[in-house]
This record gives structure tokens, sequence and C-alpha cells, in this order.
């Protein structure tokens, strides 16, 4: 990335930490945002991830920055047996805990507190990783996608559902606007932080998308890397396989 974006430039605290207190202070307002946001488009992106690994047919699922657990969910629908949602707030955990119980999926679905840059799990333990709006908030994102390949099968499937920045003309002004105004705005008024809001039009704007990610995940040893742009380039979901 060109450079490091943090929710508080006003504090010392290490990303993870400021990322971490920040999804904490929004989360109760986060589902309801989100859907104002992106006028609910962000539910048909997960269900595009969700179809591409139907077809593989995961026993196991790890969901990185699961958050409220959406993904996780939505997941349910792989017939996946065992289903992990790891966020690192335990704001946002709490909330996805709520939906999974409401939802009876206790018996699938497990909700962990974790860091995504130091997982606990052995080597070659999951079918499949999905991360949904979540690797650009990692603090070291080489370490990141390192333990997501490191605890992936041999021949297991990264799905990774991630915002993007349009390049064509009115589409690239209209996300800036949206981005850099609207957004942070909604977030003011509706969870009296405008600054974690801002983060997240801030970090997407800086993120590797496209071609640029497409390489990092093969530097990392992914192979069958590929990137499907969503919604006239606003969003991305990428596919890449352990070999």
């Amino acid at each position: 990335m060109k450079k490091t974006v943090t929710p508080y430039a006003n504090q010392q605290d290490s990303k993870k930490k400021q990322v971490t207190q920040m999804f904490d202070g929004i989360s109760s307002n986060y589902d309801f945002l989100n859907r104002m946001i992106s006028l609910g488009i962000d539910v048909k992106w997960r269900k595009r991830v969700v179809q591409i690994l139907v077809h593989k047919k995961p026993n196991s699922i790890l969901d990185i920055a699961t958050g409220t657990g959406d993904l996780a969910v939505a997941l349910v629908a792989t017939k996946a047996i065992k289903i992990i949602g790891l966020d690192i707030s335990p704001g946002m955990l709490s909330v996805g805990k709520e939906k999974v119980t409401s939802s009876n999926l206790d018996h699938t679905i497990q909700m962990v507190l974790g860091d995504s840059e130091a997982l606990v799990y052995d080597e070659n333990s999951f079918d499949a990783v999905t991360i949904a709006f979540g690797v650009r908030n990692f603090e070291n994102l080489s370490k990141g996608l390192s333990e997501v390949f490191r605890v992936l099968k041999p021949g297991g499937t990264l799905v990774i559902l991630e915002t993007a920045v349009p390049t064509k003309f009115p589409f690239k002004q209209g996300y800036k606007f949206h981005t850099q105004v609207i957004v942070p705005l909604m977030g003011k008024l509706f969870t009296k932080d405008k600054a974690a809001y801002k983060y997240l039009s801030d970090s997407a704007a800086i993120f590797p998308h496209g071609k640029q990610f497409n390489n990092i995940l093969e530097k990392t040893g992914f192979i069958e890397v590929e990137d499907n742009p969503q919604t006239l380039g606003v969003a991305s979901i990428y596919c890449a396989t352990k070999p």
C-alpha cells in the first residue's frame, strides 16, 4: 500500500489496537449502516462468495474478520460441517454470536476472538478461508496472508471480498464523492464516530486492488489467482488456491 492509514491519527496505539477500538465502538450500528451505505448490494456480493464455495464442497471454513457474522451465517449454504468466524473485535463478535444463536446455528458456527496475523490453528486445517472487507484492516498484510496460506489445506480455496476503486468516468468521481463525503457524514450521524467511517473510506482508497492484489497473493504462494470486479468496480472478489 502507498501508506499506512489508521482510524485515529492522533493516537500512538498500533493500527491493530485502533481497529479493534473502532469496531468495538461502531458494532451496534454496523449492520444498519452497511446496508444504508451500500444500498444492500453487499448482501449480493456475499451471496456470490458463497456460490463460489458451494461448488467446492468444503467441510471446514475459516471466516476471518467475520465481524457481525453475516458471511459466516451465509456460508451455511455450502453445507460445511464446521464454520469458524474469527475476529479481533469483541464488540463485533458479540453481535455476531447473537445472530448465530438466533438463527439456531450454534452447532455449525463457532465465533472466536482471534488475531488474523497470529492464527492458533495448525497447518493445513481448513478446506476454505474467506475474508469479507477485512484484509485492508490487517496491520501487516503479508503476515496475515501468510497465516491464511499456512492454515489452508493443499488444494484449499481462499475467497476474499474487498472494496476497490472504479477507474472509469463518471463512476470514479461518483465513488470518490460517496466515500469521502457521504460515508463519513453517515458515520458521524449514526455512530458519533466520523473518524471510523473516514478510515474505512481512506483505507479502501489506498488498498491495492485488481492485478496489484493478485500479484501479492501470488507472491504469498497462491496459484490460480483471479479477481472478479463487482458493481462497476466498487468491489472485487478474489479467488486463489493453495498448491
